[in-house]
């Protein structure tokens, strides 16, 4: 089976740390998971030309996430790092994100959250040394939409979306007939969930079914104070 992409995972929390493997290698991706800082940094060191990304929690024994981040910033300033934490104090995140953090979960926090997040990192990461592969392409009914590049086509006219409308869709699509939960997408597309951009998200819904109107199989339902849902009637696929 071929991977999307190699994490490093750092977390002194036993269960948690293989709970978070088994969901990380259940979507495909190569996990190495260590449990405090000196073991993680020296797997770093070890499988370094092939690490996509490091998730690492900042309170660890040995050498905290903060240290293992800077040493490894050091070796490769380019790598993607997300910190994990309990904490939610504004210092941290500070020193976090000075020392280059691509992003900081606070616990508890959803497996799709997460997941969404590591896709959006990864994805950003691709104009760089990385290379991930993903879905790009999705069926919709009688529509194909070319997430990559923001392309819908089948009835009438082929329609480019901006970015961010893209970014919408294919949220939706990936969560094609379940639900997609506001503050997940707001989190993964926008960096975090406010009202203002709570608004432009459902500008963006409303914008996506008048495109997607001609087709009378899909729906986006609002489901009230929680997300939304992409559904399509006698889906096959």
């Amino acid at each position: 089976m071929n991977t999307k992409a190699t994490i490093l995972l750092v977390e002194d929390d036993e269960n948690l740390g293989f709970v978070l493997k088994d969901y990380l290698e259940m979507l495909e991706y190569e996990v190495f998971l260590e449990k405090d800082g000196q073991k993680g940094l020296e797997a770093f060191k070890l499988h370094q030309d092939k690490i996509h990304l490091n998730i690492l929690d900042v309170m660890l024994p040995v050498m905290d996430g903060f240290v293992v981040a800077e040493e490894i910033k050091k070796l490769n300033p380019k790598v993607p790092i997300v910190f994990l934490t309990a904490k939610s104090m504004k210092e941290d995140k500070i020193r976090g994100f000075k020392l280059g953090a691509d992003d900081y979960i606070t616990k508890p926090f959803s497996s799709e959250e997460l997941s969404l997040r590591i896709e959006a990192i990864l994805r950003r990461a691709k104009s760089g040394a990385v290379e991930v592969p993903e879905s790009t392409v999705f069926e919709l009914g009688k529509y194909f939409f070319d997430a990559e590049n923001q392309l819908l086509k089948g009835l009438g006219p082929e329609r480019r979306l901006t970015k961010r409308e893209a970014e919408v869709l294919k949220m939706l699509c990936i969560y094609k007939n379940r639900l997609l939960r506001r503050d997940v997408a707001l989190k993964a597309i926008w960096g975090e969930d406010d009202y203002f951009m709570g608004r432009s998200m459902d500008v963006y819904i409303t914008k996506l079914r008048k495109y997607l109107k001609d087709d009378e199989s899909i729906t986006i339902t609002n489901i009230h104070g929680t997300g939304f849902k992409l559904e399509i009637k006698d889906d096959n696929i």
